[in-house]
């Protein structure tokens, strides 16, 4: 990724702000399963703690897992390895948020898929205003 784009987008990867404050200000405290990087400021007397994430690619907050959300948030102080039970077999595996996209879901009528639905069955019932 060239300079320009590092000056002038912000929802691929971290800015060019984001990367100078990172570097003078950030403690790297761990990366992710997908690559997005968490960090801290660095200690200073009387300040309270900011953390933030650098994403590995698209800027989408659906891609920060449930542990690390908690992090981030301040639900507990130290990196998530710290406190997570090894993972259960029946855990699934992120999927990205597709909305937007060609894999988003579109329902039988979307206008992506025709616009045309099945015909009401005889279980609905029109209002009328009379009756």
């Amino acid at each position: 990724m060239g300079i320009f784009d590092k000056i002038f987008t912000w929802w691929d990867g971290a800015t060019i702000g984001t990367m100078l404050y990172t570097a003078r200000k950030g403690e790297h405290v761990g990366t992710d399963a997908q690559g997005n990087k968490y960090y801290r400021s660095k200690s200073q007397q009387g300040q309270q703690e900011r953390r933030w994430v650098i994403y590995d690619g698209n800027n989408d907050a659906s891609r920060v897992p449930a542990e690390w959300h908690g992090w981030l948030h301040g639900a507990f102080g130290d990196v998530p390895e710290s406190y997570l039970p090894p993972p259960k077999i029946w855990e699934a595996d992120y999927t990205p948020n597709a909305t937007g996209t060609a894999a988003a879901y579109r329902p039988q009528g979307a206008l992506e898929r025709g616009g045309k639905r099945a015909k009401a069955t005889g279980d609905y019932e029109a209002w009328s205003p009379e009756g």
